[in-house]
Formats: C-alpha cells, structure tokens, sequence
C-alpha cells in the first residue's frame, strides 16, 4: 500500500494508523497549512468554506497530542453554532477513537440543547478529555460545576461566522473567561466578518492566519444561471426548473421559514419528494429531517440560510435560489454547497427587478452569470440580463462628438430636449458623411 502523505507531519504513529484506515492519501489545503500550526501549539484563524477537510485538520494533531501527553481531565473542547454541526464533529470524533482503538482509553461527550441536563451531569462524574457541544450547554454545565474546563489545551470555534450571526459569541466569550490564559485558541470560519474582529483581538495575540486555497468566489466547475421571475409563482418556476434537471441532491433556498413551509407544501403537493429544513423546526423536528437528508431520503430540500450553514450536507449537485439573498455573502454561502472537491455545480437562480443590485455586485467580484429561461421544459438561454441596459447607456464617439456641436438654450422651453437630440442626430449624420469622404 502507497504511504499517505500525512507522513510528513510529527503526528503520532497511532494517528498515522488512523489515517490510513480513514482512506486519506494527500491532505487538503487546509489541513496542509493547520496541522503544522496545531503542533506547534499556536493560536489560529483558519478561513475555509465547509467541506475543505477542517474538521480533521484540528482533530488529527489534537488526537496525536493526546495520545503522546496521555493526561486526565477535559483536554479539549470543541464548539459549534448548531446541534446539528456540533454531532456530526461528534461523530468525527467517535470515529476516530474507534479507529484508533482507544475507546477504553479516551472519553469523548456530546454537550447539547435540547437533551437531558440532569443525565449529562451524571455522565460528567467520569471526566472527559474531549467535549464537543454548543456554547450555551457547555457554559451551563461549567456554571454548574458538572465541568471543569480551566486546564483545557485547546479550544476550537467553528463556524465563528454562524456563531455570530446566531448570537452566540458572548457564550464563547464566557467560556474563554474560565480558561487558562495559555489555552490555544483555534477559529474556523469561511468568512471574517468585521463584526467579528472585536472578538478575535480580544483573545487571539499574533495568530496564525491561515486561509485555504485562493479563497475564489466560485470554482470553475460551477454555473451560475439566472431565470427572471416576471409575473410567474415561485413554486411554479421551481417545479419547471425540476424537471429539466436530475439533481443528485438540490437544495431550494429561501429568505425566512415561511415562505420554506409554504414553498415545501407546493412542492410536495406537485409531486416532489422534499424535505425541510429551518430554525422553527423543533429539536426532534431538526433531527428527523437531518438522518432523513443524510440517509437520501429527499431529492430536494428546501432550506433557509442559517439552517443550511449550520450543517454539512454531502452530495449537493444544484442550489436553487427561489429568492436570492440581500447580500453577496449569503449568496456566497448558499452556492458553496456545491461544486466541491472538483466536482460540478449549479446554482440556478431565479430573480427580479430587487435583485439586480446584487447581481451586479457579484458580476463586480468576478462572477459570470448566464441567462436562461424555461420554455416547454428546455433551457432556452436568452440574452444577457443587462443588455438592453448596455444598449441604452453605450454612446458612441460619433454620438459624443456630436453632442459638442449642439448648444444648450439660455431660454428652456417645453420640447427643447426633444429639438436637442433632432439636432445632435442632424450632425452624427453630417460627421460620418464628412468621415466617408475622408476615407
């Protein structure tokens, strides 16, 4: 068996074990710039989109310290934004004391909402070296004294972006308050939000600021196409756009989880198999429809922004947009669900008169959209969403020219502009009369 690369690194045999039964061969970018830095035991900010490998990037090094120091206590502690997210890192972990064969030797424990407190006090009698949980359960049951993380080694933030946006930054806060001021501190998130530079100045002296790949908006395994919406429904269009696509998996984006639940109902009722996924679903809700999606129960979700960020869902072949976002950021979010590690994408977007503003930023980043519409269930591109807007503010050199001929009234009268422009097409005319002659 070919050696994997990972070998380059001063990880632990064991780890290297681990690795070659998880199938890895060459790390990422992102785990090529983090597992070097973890070692060394230095603070980090690592900006990668989900689904760029960080997850074994941190777990990986921190596992291998583990295993050299073997110590007692809550070694370290990783936080995320969501139930969702925070099990499947969960999981990760589980998975690799599995491989590892340590499932004697290292205690790992999921802290959440929405579970029992009371059996997750008990179940901390026997001290973790890892936990993996939300900022808000974990606080709790530090502020209980179920957990004691001041010795911790590391603590990981994940998602920082989502934490954010969902408020829980301040729980972070607190935590980081109960540490050691020597703990390595290590933020993961796919954008650096100004909001959040307050916070990372606060902890993070002289890190280490690590960004994978070239960061681009889009890769080039990706399309982005544009559908204007007119006067026709949402669902209608989105049932239209279904049928000339066969998506491994697609996911329907919308802004607020009432237009989800009513674009989900219209959906199904068309026939769709759709699955749904928001923040006002329930915890029991969230969790049936996360193992519904995992286990490819759905060919389409319908989703909101802040739900989808909060989980990695594998797989994604289109995103559609039945309402595109306010921000460039969001739509950022909502396309890198696709196209990844190589793979093609796209993201179909339908749009109206309020969204040209935001189209035309992204066209400013570098973005290319392509125009279609939908006519008897075949794509039918069409020209550019901006000609017609081109055609009517490109004047030409002979028109400008023109222009410097024609003097402007002291005294307006009503039709002077109308006289103006008879007068400016009398002299275009004349100039590339004179223009012929010339040649």
């Amino acid at each position: 068996m070919t050696k994997h690369l990972f070998y380059q690194y001063a990880l632990h045999p064991m780890i290297n074990g681990v690795i070659e039964k998880l199938g890895f061969h060459k790390p990422t970018d992102i785990q090529q710039k983090v597992i070097p830095a973890v070692l060394r035991g230095e603070s980090i900010i690592g900006k990668s989109h989900t689904g760029s490998g960080k997850t074994h990037a941190y777990l990986l090094p921190l596992f291998s310290e583990l295993e050299k120091e073997k110590p007692n206590g809550v070694q370290f502690v990783v936080t995320a934004p969501t139930r969702e997210l925070a099990t499947q890192i969960y999981d990760e972990v589980r998975n690799i004391i599995e491989l590892a064969e340590k499932t004697k030797e290292w205690n790992a424990k999921l802290l959440i909402g929405g579970t029992d407190k009371k059996r997750s006090i008990e179940k901390l009698k026997e001290p973790p070296h890892i936990v993996v949980g939300t900022p808000s359960r974990i606080l709790d049951l530090v502020k209980e004294e179920a957990l004691n993380i001041h010795t911790i080694q590391s603590l990981i933030i994940d998602e920082a972006d989502l934490m954010l946006d969902l408020g829980f930054i301040q729980e972070v806060d607190q935590l980081l308050v109960r540490t050691n001021s020597n703990v390595q501190i290590l933020v993961f998130s796919a954008t650096i939000p100004e909001r959040l530079q307050p916070f990372l100045n606060k902890y993070l002296e002289k890190p280490s600021y690590l960004v994978a790949g070239e960061q681009d908006l889009s890769p080039e395994t990706m399309e982005h196409r544009l559908i204007p919406l007119r006067h026709r429904s949402i669902s209608e269009m989105v049932y239209r756009i279904s049928k000339t696509i066969q998506p491994y998996l697609a996911i329907i984006f919308t802004n607020g989880k009432d237009k989800a639940n009513e674009l989900a109902i219209e959906l199904t009722e068309k026939g769709l198999e759709v699955g749904l996924m928001h923040g006002g679903l329930t915890p029991r809700e969230r969790k049936r429809a996360l193992k519904d999606i995992q286990q490819l129960k759905y060919q389409y979700i319908v989703a909101t922004d802040l739900a989808a960020r909060g989980i990695d869902i594998k797989g994604v072949s289109h995103v559609i947009n039945a309402q595109l976002p306010k921000e460039e950021e969001f739509y950022i979010h909502r396309v890198g669900r696709t196209a990844r590690a190589g793979m093609e994408g796209t993201a179909v977007n339908l749009y109206t008169d309020e969204d040209i503003k935001l189209i035309e930023r992204l066209e400013k980043k570098g973005l290319t959209f392509d125009s279609y519409d939908i006519n008897q269930d075949n794509w039918v591109k069409t020209k550019a969403w901006n000609e017609r807007k081109k055609r009517k503010s490109t004047e030409s050199d002979t028109e400008k020219e023109a222009w410097k001929h024609i003097r402007k009234p002291k005294n307006v009268k009503p039709g002077y502009k109308k006289k103006m422009k008879k007068q400016q097409e009398q002299v275009k005319k004349k100039i590339m009369r004179n223009s012929k002659f010339k040649k």
